[in-house]
């Protein structure tokens, strides 16, 4: 672009006013020393400019302000007479965070206005920084190279298909963690939301839907790689990172499946296109510690609207992860059919969709059940879960418990009493009977 072009001046000028503070003077010798000169102009814009935007000053964009100056009557006056303004020298803004947004007043988040902040925060090089957040260094087409920041784990579904999780390998998975409960962790989701939050869990998503005429079920399809790097980039800008900044982070955060992975024998055949091209571009990797909290805060707008719809129907909405339930009377009974297409077109203009394959209307009198609670008059443990679960802790009794981990879990013992406690959370007397059994198994090196 010609230094002299209009754009290119226009921003020159609104680059040197927000170069310093927002004192009227001040901006005038900043534009004359960015000009090469002074002009008569320069005073009045400079007082206009500090009594509409001097109050803001830290959050006001160099796009905004370049408007104020190309609609300006005497800059205008100047670039059409003989001696059009000229750029002799850039001033640009010293790196800064803007205050936090007026919705996150209580928010602690980190200040981190450049990117070496950035990287002094991670408590890593700032050479190291560029490593792990560069987007372009790994070929698109190679499937496994120490270039790499993630391994990937095929997961069959009942159906035959299959879901890959992305999982970040041991210095990137660091970081994510630095990321997580350094600043994700203290922007709130919005209240909907159950899933992956400190103090709620799939209990407290089912027992507002307890005792209701109907409770209607959705599935969001591939939750996490719909979250692609654009929204991501999005939610963390609005906590007023610099534009650097919040590239680097979500850098950090979303990956892209090369396609040699994708086009691998145990992959090819069992995904279709649309989830292919979700695992090609940049999303949020099933797998990554920070993907739980940034899908959630992605989905803001979208438990914004779906709540507002259960209002406006007299419902209850409740959201854990990809699971959506709402739940109501008669009347939300007799709409159900016209929920689904309600709840589908709002999933679709937010960046979802919804699986309609999935979509369950429990009404009264059948088993209504969410994220394995029963509701149909408070939460309880789903019978066949409960059985299951007996039948696993008596055969570690009989038969010691290896013979049981058929998962491979490393930590089967937790995993086993976490399983356990769950259930004695819905049915403390089914709970009981659980707990007395699990402590009878004889664990010894398990």
């Amino acid at each position: 672009m010609p230094l002299s072009s209009l754009q290119f001046v226009t921003y020159a000028i609104a680059d040197a006013m927000l170069a310093g503070p927002p004192e009227a003077s001040a901006m005038v010798e900043r534009m004359t020393r960015v000009l090469g000169e002074h002009a008569d102009w320069m005073n009045g814009l400079a007082r206009r400019v500090a009594k509409r935007f001097g109050s803001r000053w830290d959050s006001v964009e160099s796009k905004e302000l370049s408007k104020v100056v190309a609609e300006n009557t005497g800059f205008v006056s100047a670039w059409r007479g003989e001696n059009r303004p000229r750029v002799v020298r850039v001033l640009t803004r010293p790196p800064f965070q803007r205050p936090p947004p007026p919705w996150l007043p209580d928010a602690a988040l980190p200040q981190l206005p450049t990117l070496g902040n950035l990287a002094a925060w991670l408590e890593i090089e700032p050479d190291e920084l560029d490593w792990f957040a560069d987007r372009w260094r790994v070929p698109a087409q190679s499937a496994a190279t120490p270039l790499h920041h993630y391994s990937y784990k095929v997961v069959e579904k009942r159906d035959g298909r299959c879901r890959i999780v992305e999982v970040p390998k041991l210095r990137l998975r660091a970081l994510q963690r630095k990321v997580l409960h350094g600043l994700l962790d203290r922007v709130p989701a919005h209240d909907a939301a159950h899933g992956f939050r400190r103090g709620r869990n799939t209990v407290t998503f089912a027992a507002p839907h307890a005792g209701k005429a109907v409770v209607i079920r959705f599935d969001l399809t591939d939750f996490f790689a719909s979250v692609h790097e654009g929204r991501v980039y999005s939610t963390i800008r609005a906590f007023c990172y610099p534009l650097e900044v919040a590239r680097a982070l979500t850098a950090l955060c979303t990956n892209r499946v090369p396609s040699g992975r994708l086009l691998a024998r145990d992959v090819r055949d069992r995904i279709d296109w649309q989830e292919r091209q979700r695992y090609r571009n940049r999303h949020l990797p099933q797998g990554a510690p920070t993907s739980p909290a940034l899908a959630n805060l992605c989905a803001f707008r979208l438990d914004i609207r779906l709540a507002g719809l259960a209002r406006s129907l007299g419902a209850t909405y409740t959201r854990y992860a990809d699971d959506l339930a709402f739940s109501g009377g008669d009347d939300l009974a007799r709409m159900a059919q016209r929920l689904e297409i309600r709840v589908a077109a709002i999933a679709i203009e937010e960046g979802f969709a919804v699986n309609l394959r999935k979509t369950r209307v429990m009404r009264r009198g059948a088993r209504q059940h969410l994220a394995g609670v029963v509701v149909n008059s408070h939460p309880n443990l789903v019978r066949a879960e409960f059985d299951a679960l007996k039948a696993v802790l008596t055969n570690c009794v009989r038969h010691r418990p290896s013979s049981q981990n058929r998962e491979g879990h490393s930590e089967f013992r937790a995993h086993l009493a976490g399983r356990v406690a769950h259930a004695a959370m819905l049915n403390a007397t089914r709970g009981a009977k659980l707990k007395r059994i699990f402590e009878q198994i004889e664990w010894g090196g398990v």
